[in-house]
C-alpha cells in the first residue's frame, strides 16, 4: 500500500498533544520517518526512544482510522502494520523477550492509564532503545505519547493527577534510557487500563553494574575440590547410595568434584572469565538484580506539569510543588505515590502444561513445590539460582531445622512412651485413685460447690504422669543441648553455602536511603532554609550557597525522632497491657464458668467441669491470639514507619524486633499464666483471695498444673499451626486469586476480542500476589521454635508436631513462591540476619523457663524432698498425704460454706487442700509450715544448678564445634592461593611479552642500520615501518 491508498497526516514533533495520549491509539507501531532507509535495522532500532527532534528534522506518520475503514483494510495483506499482520507473540515467547525476539525482558514496570471509552482502538506498542537516548531532551513529550486522532469526538479532560503521573513516568523512563537500559511499552493487553514497560539491560550495562556491585563471577580457572580418603570416603559413598532415592533430580544438587574459581567481575579483566556464551553468563536472577539497582538509584526530580489555575486547586498545587521540591523520586517513591502500580522481574515461563519448554520454574515445581516429594531433600542450589541467596538461606535454614527436629521427636516419643509404661507403677497417682483412702477435699468454689473425693481426679492424676515424670527432666536437658547443637550445625551449614555460592568475603554495603527518609530529611532542610531566609533576607548569594550546601548534608537526629520513639514506647506498652487484659478476661471467664457449671444437677456435668472450662478457655485464647497476631503485625509496621529508618535493612530489623516482641507476648502470655501464676495466689479455705470481691482465684488440679499447661500448649501450638500457618496460607491466596479471576471474567465478557488472545508472561505474573518479604515466614517458625524449646518439659511431643507441620510447611511455602507469588528480586545475603540472634536468645531463655517449669510447676522437686527427707521406708508411699493440709469446716467465713454439706452422704468435719500449712489443732494454725520452706529452698537450688549446668554444657558444645568446617576453610585458603597464582602468571606473561617486544625492537633497529645507502634511499618511505609492530595484549 502507498500513501495514495491510505490517508497519512504528518505531525511535527513539537505539535500539541491531546489529553488522551495513553489511550487513543493502540496496536500501531509509531515508526520513524527514515525507517525505509534502513530496513535491516528495524529489529533493534524501531522507534528511537525519546528522540524528540525538531519538527523540520523528524515527524511521525499517523494513520487515519477512517481511511482504513473506507478501503476495507485487511490485516493479512498489510506490510505497514506489522504488529497486526501476524502474531509476533510466538517470536517473543509470549512476553519473555522484546518484540524483536532477541532482547530478553529483565524487569517489568506496570502503570494504570485512563483508556478511552469511545469504541475500539488499535493497540499501541512503543519500543525504546538507548541508541538515540544520549542526546534526549527530557522536557519534550514522547513520540507517540498523546497523539490526537482525527475523530469527531469531544475530548475528555484527564485528571491533572494522571497527567502528573504520566509526566513523571516519561522523565523517569528517559533517565533509565540515559543509564543504558532499553525499554519497550505495551498497552495492548488483556487487562483493561494497564500498561507495561519492559526493560532490557544490554551487555555493557550488565558488565558495568556487575563491576559496581562487585559480583563474584566464575572464571575460566577450575580446580579440584578436596575429597575425603580412606574410611571417610567409604562412609560417604555408602551414605550417598542410601540417600540417593531422596535426592532431588536436578543437576545443581549433584556432588561436584571440581569448582570454578570465582572473582569479582571487572571489565579490565574480562579475559579471566568464560564469555563464550554472553546470553547465559549473567543468569536471569543476576540480570534482574542489576536492573533493580539501577531502578533504585535512578530518580526523577523535575516538575514538568503546571497545574490548573482554579481556586480549588491552589492548595493541592502548592502541596504537590512542595513535594516535588522536597524529594527525588526513585522506583520506591514512584510505587508508593502510584506513578507505577507494580515492578517485578519475570518468571522463567509456565510451570504446567504439555508443551511447556523446560525451565527452572517448571523444574522447581516438579522437584520442590510438590507434596509428592515431601520425603526428598530440597534443591537448595536451584532455589538460590532462581530466587537469590536470601530466600535460598531461608529454605536452607528451614530444612536444617526440620532435619534437627527428627532426633528431638524420637527422644520426645521415647519420653512419652516411658510415661505410658510407668503410669501403673506411679505410687502418687495410685494413692490418688485408691478409693479406700477416702480423702475428702475442700470445695473448689464458694456456696455452690460441695466437698468432693480426691479419687474423682484419678484420670487427671494418671494423665499428668505421662508428662510429669523423671524422664521429662532428662528431656529438658536434652532439648537445651539440642538447641545449642542446632545453632552450631546451622552456622557450619551456612559457611558451606557461603563457599558454594561464592559469598566468602562478601560484605553488605550500606543500602540506599529509603524514599521516606530522604523526604523527611529534605523537609527538615527546607524548614531550616526557610527560617534562615527569614532571618537573613539580604544575605550575600555566596553565603546562601554555602548554607544550602550545609543543609544538603542534613540527617535525622534523635530529637527529630523523639515523638516517634515516644509513640513506639507508649504503643508497645499499650499493646502488652491489652494482651494482659485479655488474658485476665479469660481468667474471669474460667472462674465464673466453673462456678456456673458446678450448680449443674447432673453428676457427669459436675465431674467434667475442669475439662470443659480448660478446653473452652484455651479455644478462646487461640482465637484471640490469631486475631491479635494480624493486628499486631499491622501496628508494628506502622510504628516502624513513623520512626523513618534510614535504610531498608534498618527498617526490616526494627520491624522484626517490634513484631516479634508483640507476637511473643501475645502467644505465650496465657501459657506463662498457667505455668507460673495459676494456683500460686489462691489463699486457703477460710481466707481465699478474691477478684472484685466476688470471684475466687482458681486452683490447680490435685495432680498439679502441668497437665493443664500441656493442654494449653498443645491446643495453641497445633491450632496456630493448622489455622494460621496452613489454612491462611492456602485459603487466603486462593480466595484472592478467585476474586481476581471473577473480575477478569467480568471484563472479558465485555471484550471478547481481548479474551481470545493468549496472555503475555508479564500479564500472567501481574495477576500473581506481590512478594511481601520473608518476615512472616521466619516469624511463624521462630514462634514454633519457642513452643518446641520453652515449655518442652510439659509437652515432650511438641517436636513431633513441629516436624509434621514443617514437612508440610516447606512444600507449602515452595508452592507459594513458585506458583502464587510474583518473582521476588534476588537479594544477596550471607546469613539470616537478626533472626539468628533471636534464636540464640530463645535458646538461652528456654533453659531458664524449663528450670522453673520443672521446679515450680511440676511435682518433681516435692517428690525428691519427700523421698530423701520425710519418707519412712525410702519409697513414695504417703507422698499425697504429705502434700495436703487439713482444714476445719467450722472455720469457713460466713456465707462461703457449701449450701449442701451432706452431698457426699455424710457430715464432713475436716477437709483437705493442697498446701504446706499447719493443721487446725496446731498453736499457729493455718500458718505456712517448715516443709514449705524446705521445698522452696530445694526448688530455688534446682533452678540455679540446672541453669548453670545446662548453660555450661551448651557453651561447651558451642566451643567444641568449630563454626567453619575444616574442609571448607581449606578450600577457601586454596582459592586465595590459586587466585594469587593466576595474577602472578598474568604479570609474568606481561613482562615476558614486553621483553620480547624490546628484543624485536633492537633486532629491527640493527637491521635498519645495516641497510646500504642506496637501499635506504630507495626505501626511505618504509624506514619508519622498521619500528612499527602491532601491540596486542
Amino acid at each position: 500500500m502507498d500513501k495514495d491508498e491510505i490517508h497519512l497526516r504528518r505531525l511535527p514533533a513539537a505539535a500539541p498533544w491531546g489529553p488522551h495520549a495513553d489511550s487513543e491509539f493502540h496496536g500501531v507501531d509509531f515508526l520513524p520517518e527514515d525507517l525505509n532507509e534502513a530496513p535491516e535495522e528495524t529489529g533493534m532500532r524501531v522507534n528511537k526512544k525519546y528522540s524528540c527532534l525538531p519538527a523540520e528534522e523528524k515527524g511521525i506518520h499517523i494513520i487515519n482510522i477512517r481511511a482504513i475503514e473506507d478501503i476495507g483494510y485487511d490485516q493479512h495483506e498489510s506490510t505497514l502494520l506489522n504488529s497486526l499482520s501476524k502474531n509476533p507473540d510466538a517470536d517473543c515467547k509470549y512476553g519473555l523477550y522484546f518484540r524483536d525476539g532477541k532482547r530478553k525482558v529483565d524487569y517489568i514496570l506496570v502503570y494504570h492509564y485512563k483508556k478511552s471509552s469511545a469504541g475500539r482502538t488499535l493497540a499501541r506498542r512503543v519500543h525504546h532503545n538507548d541508541s538515540s537516548a544520549r542526546s534526549t531532551k527530557q522536557d519534550q513529550p514522547l513520540p507517540g505519547k498523546g497523539v490526537q486522532l482525527e475523530m469527531g469526538e469531544s475530548e475528555h479532560h484527564m485528571d491533572y493527577h494522571e497527567d502528573d503521573k504520566r509526566f513523571r513516568r516519561e522523565e523517569y523512563e528517559g533517565n533509565l534510557v540515559e543509564a543504558g537500559l532499553e525499554l519497550e511499552r505495551d498497552e495492548d493487553t488483556k487487562i483493561h487500563g494497564v500498561g507495561f514497560v519492559k526493560i532490557h539491560a544490554p551487555w555493557h550495562v550488565l558488565c558495568r553494574e556487575a563491576e559496581f556491585l562487585k559480583l563474584k563471577m566464575p572464571t575460566k580457572k577450575m580446580y579440584q575440590i578436596n575429597q575425603t580418603h580412606g574410611l571417610l570416603k567409604k562412609i560417604n559413598s555408602v551414605i550417598q547410595k542410601i540417600t540417593e532415592p531422596i535426592q532431588p533430580k536436578v543437576a545443581e544438587h549433584k556432588p561436584q568434584t571440581v569448582k570454578r574459581l570465582s572473582y569479582p567481575f571487572s571489565r579490565e579483566k574480562q579475559h579471566l572469565f568464560d564469555l563464550s556464551d554472553r546470553d547465559s553468563f549473567f543468569d536471569s536472577k543476576t540480570r534482574s538484580t542489576i536492573v533493580y539497582e539501577i531502578l533504585k538509584r535512578t530518580t526523577c526530580t523535575k516538575a514538568k506539569y503546571s497545574m490548573g489555575k482554579g481556586e480549588g486547586r491552589k492548595k493541592e498545587t502548592a502541596l504537590l510543588n512542595k513535594r516535588r521540591k522536597c524529594g527525588k523520586y526513585g522506583i520506591t517513591s514512584l510505587l508508593a505515590n502510584g506513578v507505577y502500580s507494580a515492578a517485578y522481574p519475570l518468571h522463567d515461563g509456565d510451570y504446567e502444561g504439555e508443551n511447556v519448554e523446560p525451565n527452572d520454574r517448571k523444574l522447581l515445581c516438579e522437584e520442590w513445590a510438590s507434596y509428592g516429594v515431601f520425603y526428598k531433600y530440597q534443591p537448595i542450589d536451584l532455589v538460590r539460582k532462581y530466587f537469590g541467596e536470601k530466600i535460598g538461606l531461608y529454605f536452607a535454614w528451614l530444612g536444617v531445622y526440620t532435619q534437627m527436629l527428627i532426633p528431638a521427636s524420637i527422644v520426645g516419643i521415647i519420653v512419652f512412651l516411658y510415661g505410658c509404661a510407668t503410669v501403673d507403677e506411679n505410687i502418687p497417682s495410685m494413692e490418688m485413685c485408691d478409693q479406700r483412702n477416702n480423702i475428702t477435699m475442700c470445695p473448689l468454689c464458694d456456696r455452690t460447690c460441695s466437698y468432693w473425693k480426691m479419687s474423682s481426679a484419678c484420670a487427671t492424676a494418671r494423665a499428668s504422669h505421662l508428662f510429669d515424670n523423671p524422664a521429662t527432666v532428662f528431656f529438658s536437658v536434652f532439648m537445651a543441648l539440642w538447641a545449642a547443637t542446632f545453632m552450631e550445625h546451622w552456622k557450619r551449614k551456612q559457611m558451606r553455602l557461603n563457599y558454594r555460592w561464592d559469598l566468602t568475603g562478601f560484605e553488605e554495603e550500606e543500602d540506599h536511603p529509603r524514599a521516606e527518609y530522604e523526604a523527611k530529611v529534605l523537609e527538615k532542610s527546607l524548614r531550616k532554609e526557610h527560617k534562615h531566609k527569614e532571618k537573613h533576607r539580604y544575605f550575600p548569594e555566596e553565603t546562601a550557597n554555602k548554607w544550602r550546601q550545609r543543609t544538603d548534608k542534613e540527617k535525622l537526629t534523635w530529637k527529630d525522632r523523639f515523638p516517634a520513639y515516644l509513640t513506639n514506647f507508649v504503643g508497645i506498652i499499650f499493646m502488652v497491657g491489652l494482651t494482659f487484659a485479655i488474658v485476665f478476661g479469660v481468667i474471669i471467664y474460667r472462674i465464673s464458668t466453673a462456678a456456673a457449671l458446678a450448680i449443674s444437677s447432673t453428676p457427669s456435668g459436675r465431674s467434667s467441669v475442669r475439662v470443659t472450662v480448660t478446653a473452652t478457655a484455651v479455644i478462646i485464647n487461640l482465637v484471640v491470639i490469631i486475631i491479635l497476631d494480624e493486628v499486631y503485625g499491622c501496628i508494628a509496621r506502622w510504628l516502624t514507619q513513623i520512626e523513618v529508618p534510614k535504610t531498608d535493612k534498618n527498617f526490616e530489623e526494627r520491624l522484626i524486633f517490634k513484631a516479634f516482641l508483640l507476637k511473643f507476648v501475645n502467644a505465650y502470655t496465657p501459657i506463662f499464666y498457667v505455668a507460673f501464676f495459676k494456683g500460686r495466689f489462691v489463699g486457703r479455705p477460710g481466707d481465699y483471695v478474691y477478684i472484685f470481691h466476688s470471684f475466687r482465684m482458681e486452683e490447680c488440679a490435685p495432680g498439679g498444673c502441668l497437665m493443664e499447661l500441656c493442654i494449653q500448649l498443645s491446643i495453641i501450638m497445633l491450632g496456630k499451626q493448622l489455622i494460621q500457618n496452613n489454612l491462611f496460607e492456602i485459603g487466603i491466596p486462593k480466595m484472592k486469586k478467585f476474586i481476581r479471576y471473577m473480575k477478569l471474567k467480568r471484563r472479558r465478557s465485555l471484550d471478547h476480542e481481548e479474551h481470545m488472545k493468549k496472555k503475555q508472561r508479564y500479564e500472567m505474573d501481574y495477576n500473581l500476589e506481590p512478594f511481601a518479604g520473608l518476615t512472616p515466614e521466619y516469624m511463624e517458625m521462630i514462634i514454633q521454635f519457642g513452643f518446641v524449646t520453652l515449655f518442652v518439659a510439659s509437652f515432650p511431643l511438641a517436636p513431633l508436631f513441629a516436624l509434621l507441620n514443617n514437612i508440610i510447611e516447606i512444600r507449602l511455602d515452595a508452592k507459594k513462591f513458585v506458583t502464587e507469588l510474583r518473582r521476588p528480586v534476588a537479594v544477596r545475603a550471607k546469613d539470616i540476619g537478626i533472626w539468628y540472634n533471636i534464636l540464640r536468645g530463645i535458646g538461652k531463655l528456654a533453659v531458664i523457663i524449663n528450670a522453673f517449669v520443672i521446679s515450680f510447676t511440676s511435682d518433681f522437686i516435692p517428690r525428691l524432698v519427700y523421698l530423701y527427707m520425710y519418707s519412712e521406708n525410702g519409697t513414695m508411699h504417703g507422698f499425697v498425704n504429705h502434700t495436703l493440709s487439713s482444714f476445719n469446716v467450722s472455720d469457713f467465713q460466713a456465707g462461703t460454706a457449701p449450701n449442701d454439706p451432706m452431698d457426699l452422704g455424710y457430715e464432713v468435719q475436716i477437709c483437705r487442700y493442697k498446701d504446706y500449712r499447719e493443721p487446725p489443732w496446731s498453736e499457729n494454725k493455718y500458718d505456712i509450715s517448715k516443709d514449705f520452706w524446705a521445698v522452696l529452698a530445694a526448688r530455688l537450688a534446682f533452678v540455679i544448678v540446672f541453669q548453670n549446668l545446662v548453660m555450661f554444657m551448651s557453651d561447651f558444645v558451642d566451643w567444641i564445634i568449630p563454626d567453619i568446617p575444616k574442609d571448607i576453610s581449606q578450600q577457601i585458603h586454596k582459592e586465595k592461593v590459586l587466585m594469587v597464582e593466576v595474577f602472578m602468571r598474568e604479570e609474568q606473561g606481561k613482562l615476558q611479552m614486553l621483553e620480547t617486544w624490546k628484543d624485536k625492537d633492537k633486532k629491527k633497529g640493527e637491521n635498519c642500520n645495516n641497510h646500504s645507502p642506496r637501499l635506504s634511499r630507495s626505501h626511505s618511505g618504509s624506514l619508519s615501518s622498521c619500528h612499527s609492530y602491532p601491540l596486542d595484549v
